[in-house]
């Protein structure tokens, strides 16, 4: 690939410029409790605030923000100024998933249970997995019961779309490395939770068994389909490109004797037949392009973002293509190269949204922003946060704030991040 030039490209500190207090919300609960928001600050190209402190909130969507604290689970449906709803959850700290549907009804996840809350959280219910045969699918018995495996957890913050006008809801699960071996699965609903199937199921990986550790290992039980050759370590990002009425599944991470982990794969719906058609587009080293995350299709083209690593050179940057030149990267147009390995992405319109990986680089909480599509770039290391990775961007809520979590390590939950472009 011919070497490129990057316009404007900025690598700067974090400014010191406070909003107005008396410009921020205040959080109220249950009666008696408060959880002010902290001061704004600002960048060259976004403000940003951190969560209130005693409240974590884990998905926003309009309007709506979903949240959870000790032992209890909190909807506001006023983009967090106040949490008009709330109800006991005693495992609350163990949720790892969350989608907010248009009805703000709420799907959440502890790391092996689903749940649906309606009615503005006054139900909350148990939600059981489904084939595509209809029979139940049950998650598997842990040897460690405290690390059954994280079945859920993603690192997408836009997990639906509206399909043929319904919405759907589609993701795949990062697992492997807290909270136990998982196998690994793409999910969907068509009925704003009510029902959620399989999309897909990967092969059995025998790297990742369920041997009681954190992560898996080389002995105890396999999991996965054992009828699936694809094997891999989890998924990265599912999206879908209304262009081709299709979906992209992008997943991580090793390169094993004689294959690969890192997997592209493109899978249709059939809606009247309730039927899902899956094939692998490619599989390719994890120094490569491909192993990647942070897919989001935009006007017919595939955008994504490097997680290239091990054996050098590294093939990284912020790429698109048409879909048909997925397999050809000679086609692809590379729009800007942020140097590290990144994991995930958010184009909403003129705005894009990525974060680095604070183990895998210098930044502590990098933020990588466009504001007018691409054409410019700034990255912003904001150090006073510490190290820290970016994942599961959501788009912005009614009042332009974006919401990027904010992760320990690699994974570990941190923090909540909220940044408002300056636009």
């Amino acid at each position: 690939m011919r070497k490129r030039t990057f316009p404007r490209r900025e690598f700067l500190r974090t400014a010191t410029s406070v909003l107005a207090t008396s410009s921020l919300p205040t959080v109220i609960g249950r009666a008696g409790e408060i959880f002010p928001w902290p001061e704004a600050r600002s960048t060259e190209h976004f403000w940003y605030r951190l969560q209130p402190e005693g409240i974590y909130i884990d998905s926003q969507r309009g309007p709506w923000a979903f949240a959870f604290a000790q032992q209890r689970v909190y909807l506001s449906e006023d983009n967090g100024r106040s949490w008009g709803y709330s109800a006991e959850f005693p495992e609350a700290q163990k949720i790892t998933f969350s989608h907010i549907f248009a009805d703000g009804n709420v799907l959440f996840a502890t790391a092996n249970q689903l749940f649906l809350a309606g009615d503005r959280l006054r139900t909350i219910q148990p939600v059981a997995i489904r084939r595509a045969d209809g029979s139940e699918y049950t998650p598997h018995s842990p040897k460690d019961p405290n690390r059954p495996g994280w079945y859920f957890n993603t690192l997408s913050g836009v997990t639906s779309w509206s399909v043929h006008g319904r919405e759907m809801l589609v993701w795949g699960n990062y697992c492997n490395v807290l909270g136990g071996a998982s196998p690994i699965n793409i999910y969907y609903s068509v009925d704003h939770g009510e029902t959620v199937k399989l999309a897909y199921s990967f092969g059995q990986n025998p790297h990742f068994r369920d041997d009681g550790s954190e992560g898996g290992g080389s002995t105890g039980t396999l999991l996965g389909d054992p009828n699936n050759p694809v094997l891999c370590r989890h998924i990265h990002s599912v999206a879908y490109n209304p262009a081709e009425d299709a979906f992209y599944c992008c997943t991580g991470d090793f390169n094993r004797p004689g294959w690969f982990e890192c997997h592209w794969l493109r899978g249709t719906y059939d809606s009247k037949g309730d039927r899902w058609q899956w094939s692998v587009v490619i599989s390719a080293s994890q120094n490569t392009r491909y192993k990647s995350g942070g897919i989001n299709c935009v006007d017919g083209r595939i955008w994504w973002i490097s997680d290239a690593n091990g054996p050098l050179p590294h093939d990284r940057g912020i790429f698109s293509a048409l879909p048909e030149d997925l397999t050809s990267p000679e086609k692809h147009t590379l729009h800007y190269n942020p140097v590290y390995e990144c994991g995930c992405m958010l184009l909403d319109g003129d705005i894009v949204l990525a974060g680095h990986l604070g183990p895998a680089c210098p930044y502590h909480a990098g933020v990588i922003i466009s504001l007018d599509g691409g054409k410019s770039w700034a990255e912003h290391d904001l150090i006073e946060f510490g190290k820290r990775a970016i994942v599961r961007i959501h788009q912005a809520n009614q009042e332009g704030w974006y919401r990027l979590e904010l992760r320990k390590g690699w994974i570990q939950r941190a923090d909540v991040l909220f940044v408002k472009p300056k636009i």
